[in-house]
C-alpha cells in the first residue's frame, strides 16, 4: 500500500502525533464499503482513495488535519482525492469541508448513512 500512494505522518518527541492514509481504487477493491462508495461517486479517471486521517487527542484542533491534507495535496497535485464520512460523524464532517472537500453523493450500507465527499490535490508551479 505505501509503495503505490503517499501516507503522510506526524511526529513529535512522544511519537507520532497523526498519520492520513491513501490508496488506489485497485487495492480497496474487496472492500464492500469503498464498492459502495465509488458506485455512489467515482470519481475521475486517476482519483485514488483518501483516508483514513487520525489525529491524537492531545493534537486535535490545532491544524494538525489541515496540515497533513497539505502535504497531501502538495504530493498529489491535479489528482482527485475521494473519501466517505458517516453522516453522523459532524466534528470530521465540519474539518474536511473547512478543509475544502465538497459532497458529491451519499450512500447507506447497513442502515447507517454515509457522505461521499471529494477534492483535487494543489496545482504545482510549472517553469
Amino acid at each position: 500500500m505505501m509503495a503505490d500512494m503517499p501516507l503522510v505522518v506526524a511526529r513529535g518527541e512522544q511519537g507520532v502525533l497523526g498519520f492520513l492514509m491513501t490508496t488506489t481504487r485497485a487495492m480497496n477493491a474487496g472492500f464492500p464499503i469503498i464498492r459502495t462508495m465509488l458506485a455512489a461517486y467515482p470519481g475521475s479517471a486517476d482519483a485514488y482513495v483518501y483516508g483514513p486521517i487520525c489525529v491524537a487527542a492531545s493534537e486535535r484542533c490545532k491544524g494538525l488535519a489541515r496540515a497533513l491534507f497539505q502535504e497531501l495535496r502538495r504530493l498529489q497535485p491535479d489528482r482527485e482525492g475521494i473519501l466517505f464520512i458517516r453522516r453522523d460523524n459532524a466534528p470530521s464532517i465540519r474539518v474536511h469541508l473547512r478543509m475544502g472537500m465538497h459532497e458529491v453523493a451519499g450512500f447507506e450500507m447497513n442502515g447507517i448513512g454515509f457522505s461521499v465527499m471529494s477534492f483535487i490535490g494543489q496545482a504545482q508551479n510549472r517553469l
